[in-house]
């Protein structure tokens, strides 16, 4: 019996071609269908190939009875319910890889774009004009690029702006010393970048950190003669505040090839007279849209017939149903840790060490190590990260992994501990699930103590001495933040201390600078979980 797969949007037969020369695959091409003409059609199919055109409503999901994944032919998959898909157990595929070329040139396209005027001077010359002057550019000879976000677009746009004769400043919390050493580029922060780059360029994923990571603050550090670039994703830099710096002069100008809101009909950006606009056009090029159709084309195939699955954007829920339940009850406890400890650790991590101990040890945890592993990764790099893809992912980003397995622990008959290392920084982080009582970090660093973990915590580092706790409560209560509850530790008297406060509210970054404002802390830092 053959594979019946529906592609509703044009791709080309090209692209396509492991499908339709494949016997046990069936491939229909039907574009332009509706919402209502897909939900009549979809349950006979075992795969659906989309572009950006179709949307992929819950509706439609929810009819898909035989459908085992959906393949968007390209990168974003904002026309995908995603949550739909995960809850029916229906894998969500693209090809991350198969834009990175046109992505990079078309980067360097607007920023030539940028310097020297060429949309304007264009028009203007349409329109029967001859006004040299008014169009005079820059070079980018001798200038600093700042690169936000250093993957593979991110250095692939570096690569090419050094030939052109451009210092290199790049930030990303993966991206170490010795690598950039030996790329020639300089690791900056991203206020070293907004004080000494003459342009700028960002490629990172859109995470909570990275929405409006060039903003007002950028801004207001930038030397007057930036020009700035996104052919990333619309958020990353905060459309508000770049309107606000080109026109009181902060900056110079802008090329935007992507919008928080798409299409852009009532952005001020596309009339401004300082940027430059392109219609989300990074990966449209006859070779990136062949190539991400062979990319998503062979993955269906190997996911049908050999169940291998390598870009997964999302993983359906798992089937815990035949799993030890020592391994089960860590499921969770894995994905609390691993999102405790990166809130806990400065910077991104160059290493990782996960030790189990006692009776889990002896079980398979694998599928702990991948829960774990992957709300380390979610951090950065957002969403893209399952358990399905986040080893692969790690391997990517350069950091070293460790599983050790002990048969006793001395005090629990069942432990695991998370070790996360860089060059500024380090954080263990030991856990167990006690039988009554739930999920329990039992170790943070040296410190030794006992707290169950809830959504909301604040985490401070501070010398023993009377007095901390009273003048955090009395604060926190001020601001209307409820203290559910308290855990200090401490190695000795009048030493350093820990303490843990799970709180009702998320305490905002106001509070929590008003705190460390009052002295006596050496770090405060607020965290949120999933619980």
């Amino acid at each position: 019996m053959s594979h019946k797969i529906l592609v509703s949007d044009p791709i080309s037969e090209e692209g396509l071609k492991s499908l339709l020369d494949n016997n046990e695959f069936e491939v229909d091409i039907q574009t332009d269908l509706s919402e209502e003409e897909l939900i009549n059609i979809i349950g006979n199919y075992e795969g659906l190939i989309v572009r950006s055109q179709t949307q992929v409503t819950d509706k439609i999901i929810n009819s898909a009875s035989r459908l085992k994944v959906i393949a968007r032919a390209g990168v974003g998959v904002d026309n995908i319910d995603i949550e739909a898909a995960t809850l029916k157990g229906i894998l969500v595929i693209n090809a991350p890889d198969g834009n990175t070329i046109s992505a990079t040139e078309h980067s360097i396209a607007m920023i030539l774009a940028m310097a020297r005027n060429i949309p304007q001077a264009h028009q203007s010359l349409r329109n029967k004009e001859w006004n040299r002057k008014a169009f005079r550019g820059v070079e980018l000879y001798g200038k600093t690029l700042g690169v936000i976000g250093a993957g593979r677009i991110g250095l692939g746009v570096a690569k090419r702006a050094q030939s052109f004769g451009m210092k290199i400043l790049a930030f990303d919390p993966y991206l170490t010393e010795d690598k950039a050493k030996s790329l020639d580029i300089q690791n900056a922060t991203v206020d070293e970048i907004a004080e000494q780059a003459d342009f700028v360029t960002v490629h990172t994923p859109l995470t909570p950190k990275t929405r409006g990571i060039v903003g007002e603050s950028f801004f207001n550090k930038a030397k007057p003669n930036l020009q700035i670039i996104n052919v990333a994703r619309g958020g990353i830099i905060d459309e508000e505040a770049l309107i606000h710096a080109l026109d009181n002069n902060l900056i110079d100008r802008a090329a935007i090839d992507v919008f928080e809101h798409e299409p852009p009909t009532d952005s001020l950006l596309i009339s401004h007279d300082k940027i430059i606009v392109t219609p989300h056009l990074g990966a449209s090029t006859v070779e990136a849209q062949e190539k991400v159709a062979v990319s998503v084309s062979e993955e269906i195939v190997d996911i049908l017939t050999n169940g291998t699955v390598e870009h997964a954007v999302n993983a359906p829920k798992m089937d815990l149903s035949n799993v030890d339940e020592t391994v089960k009850s860590f499921v969770d406890l894995g994905t609390t840790i691993g999102e405790f400890a990166i809130q806990l650790l400065e910077g991104a991590p160059s290493e990782i060490k996960i030790t189990f101990a006692g009776d889990l040890a002896t079980n398979d945890t694998s599928l702990i190590t991948r829960t774990i592993v992957t709300n380390i990764l979610k951090e950065y790099l957002g969403e893209e990260v399952n358990i399905i893809n986040a080893l692969a992912l790690l391997n990517q980003q350069g950091v070293t992994y460790n599983i050790e397995k002990q048969k006793k622990h001395s005090d629990f008959s069942s432990y695991v501990e998370l070790k996360l290392t860089n060059d500024k920084d380090q954080i263990k982080i030991g856990a167990t699930v006690l039988a009554g009582f739930g999920p329990r970090i039992v170790r943070i660093n040296d410190f030794s103590l006992d707290f169950k973990p809830n959504e909301y915590q604040i985490v401070t580092c501070h010398k023993d001495k009377p007095g901390i706790v009273g003048q955090t409560g009395n604060l926190l209560g001020s601001h209307g933040i409820n203290i559910a509850s308290m855990t200090l530790g401490r190695n000795n008297e009048g030493g350093d201390a820990l303490m843990i406060l799970s709180i009702d509210q998320q305490a905002s970054l106001d509070v929590i600078n008003i705190l460390r404002e009052t002295g006596g802390f050496n770090r405060i830092i607020s965290t949120k979980l999933t619980i």
